[in-house]
């Protein structure tokens, strides 16, 4: 394609990296006789919250072909609308550009970031039509490099870097990163898959490529078809804290602890490292869940407002179910740190009460004004379908492999087969129905009680038919995320059922579960706890360790409200049995350990 053909024309400049800026020029090579009106997103596809990226637009003018001034103003929060133009109509702008995430954008003297959701304002009626793209890098910054999976163009100009794209969503869903970058590239089932690693750091680079690599094939192999890209692209921020990744067509951008990466001369696989080949899977898988199996209300996306579905459970919850199992199923982990994984995701599940007050189906609705907006008081009324999402998946391929020949994996390919084009997306009860249609079972109790219920699910009962046993234990403190079994001695006698965080002359409370005894005893988040029965609480562990006794014993609590000092009268209750570890049962019979064995390798 020629960028002679595009009628939409970006170009994009890092002009002040100091003071983050990026200057962006939108140009309709067509008259427009009426006057156009320009639009920006208000949220990016994968990250489910209005996030007003209009806010960050500054001195958004317009001129016509001959460089003549031409009449716009803002109509609406996101909208701009110029007067009648007889020629080619430019607007001119600057991007404020200083958040460090994968969502939005981000510019400094070392790296510049950016998707397309952020910087594009689209002309409205040209949605379709095809987009060029140039990237002037000049300067100080002329060294810099660009990755992306934008298809470039060749560019005769110094420092110009040229792109095009079919059409607005092509060009909104390929990340930007700039800069200098540590790269590498390997080959999965014969589609070229490249990484490019922003930010210092002392990664062991033949190490992370042979995993990324084996956890590619892995999901390609999954989906028994060819790969439905025909290249991708890892852009990783590694910093000093951070966490996260958001998915595109045939690319995502991660972010992540320098320290979680592989260190040279160190064979263990840490936790952090387990962590982040498990946002690598996550991440890579939803190349087919999410990005092309879609949901029937993505099609298309309406980027101006809130898109609701019932069925988020199914495209981040599945996903985050085998995003784990996928490590273990390909050899990159153990059988025992894969269940060490399980048990910390139903951990997570079962420390949250908020389960028993919201179900699946209303987690994903909400998730507009809830999951992505948390406060102090989420653990009490939220669950995550995400967490929940995968015990749900869990659950039910689990059921499926015990109660049918098939299992999850084969619904995921039959979706795929059926969904994966886009020419259609999946209705809000499509995929049950999916899965009784293929099955042959009749789980219309499994998903009313999985997904419109708030009862806990049956984990232990299923995953003993696979010969892994599921206990639950007390938990230590703040940093125990479960997954292991704890000595009897170490664990604590008591809870006060809070989450407590360490502040200046204290233990401030985070969290206060809903019928506690701390919110038995009035205590509310935001209180700093200075004192227990007299004696001073200068930490969360302080706090624990004053707080450890028999339940039944009354304790005084000194604490902060603001500027007003207060004294609770507190009773301890036994701590709840909230934290899971998996064991294996090695003497099972043959049908077992078969199945046990299916089930762990995704086969």
């Amino acid at each position: 394609m020629s960028l002679s053909n595009s009628i939409v024309c970006y170009t994009v400049s890092p002009s002040d990296p100091a003071g983050h800026y990026f200057d962006v020029t939108a140009t309709v090579t067509e008259a427009s006789p009426e006057g156009l009106q320009f639009s920006l997103p208000t949220w990016i596809p994968g990250s489910y919250l209005i996030r007003e990226f209009a806010k960050n637009l500054q001195r958004v003018t317009a001129e016509d072909a001959t460089g003549h001034s031409v009449h716009i103003e803002k109509v609406g929060k996101s909208t701009w609308k110029s007067a009648p133009c007889s020629t080619a109509i430019s607007l001119k702008y600057r991007v404020y550009a200083w958040d460090l995430s994968v969502r939005t954008a981000h510019l400094d003297d070392t790296h510049g970031f950016f998707n397309g959701t952020s910087l594009f304002l689209c002309p409205e009626g040209f949605e379709h039509q095809p987009v060029s793209l140039e990237i002037s890098l000049q300067g100080a910054l002329a060294d810099w490099s660009i990755a992306t999976t934008l298809p470039s163009v060749p560019s005769k100009k110094a420092g110009v870097h040229k792109f095009h794209a079919p059409n607005y969503d092509a060009l909104i869903d390929h990340p930007v990163e700039m800069g200098t970058h540590t790269t590498f590239v390997f080959e999965a089932c014969g589609v070229p898959h490249r990484v490019a690693i922003t930010g210092r750091h002392t990664s062991d680079i033949a190490r992370l490529q042979s995993d990324l690599k084996t956890i590619c094939e892995h999901h390609i192999q999954f989906f028994q078809s060819p790969a439905p890209i025909d290249e991708y692209l890892f852009l990783i921020h590694a910093v000093g804290s951070g966490y996260g990744g958001l998915e595109h067509r045939n690319s995502t951008a991660l972010i992540c602890n320098r320290d979680d990466l592989p260190q040279v001369e160190n064979n263990d696989t840490s936790d952090g490292y387990r962590r982040f080949l498990g946002l690598c899977s996550h991440e890579y898988l939803h190349t087919w869940n999410v990005k092309r199996i879609k949901p029937d209300a993505f099609l298309p996306y309406d980027l101006t407002q809130e898109t609701q579905t019932k069925l988020l459970w199914v495209f981040e919850g599945i996903t985050s179910y085998f995003d784990d199992l996928a490590l273990v199923a390909s050899g990159v982990i153990s059988t025992e740190s894969y269940l060490t994984l399980l048990g910390r995701q139903i951990t997570n599940v079962m420390k949250t009460p908020g389960r028993h007050q919201q179900s699946l189906a209303e987690s994903s609705f909400d998730t507009w004004t809830k999951l992505y907006r948390p406060d102090e008081n989420s653990p009490n009324t939220n669950i995550s379908y995400y967490t929940k999402g995968a015990l749900v998946a869990l659950a039910l391929d689990l059921t499926l492999r015990k109660e049918s020949k098939y299992s999850l994996p084969d619904i995921m390919r039959e979706a795929w087969s059926r969904y994966g084009d886009q020419t259609n997306g999946v209705a809000e009860g499509g995929f049950e129905a999916l899965v009784q249609e293929i099955s042959g079972l009749d789980l219309t109790t499994f998903f009313d009680a999985a997904i419109r219920s708030t009862t806990d699910l049956p984990i232990a009962k299923l995953l003993r038919n696979f010969g892994i046993t599921l206990r639950f234990r007390p938990s230590t403190g703040v940093s125990d995320k479960g997954g292991n079994a704890i000595a009897s001695a170490k664990l604590p006698k008591s809870d006060l059922c809070v989450v407590a965080t360490k502040s200046n002359g204290g233990a401030k409370l985070k969290n206060v579960v809903n019928g506690g005894p701390a919110h038995m005893a009035g205590l509310s988040a935001g209180d700093t706890i200075v004192a227990v029965n007299q004696i001073r609480v200068s930490s969360p562990s302080d706090l624990q360790r004053l707080t450890n006794h028999a339940p039944g014993t009354h304790l005084e609590i000194t604490a902060f409200r603001a500027d007003i000092l207060r004294t609770a009268s507190v009773v301890t209750a036994a701590p709840k049995h909230t934290h899971a570890w998996l064991e294996v049962d090695e003497d099972v019979d043959k049908v077992i350990s078969s199945r046990r064995e299916s089930w762990l390798f995704c086969r």
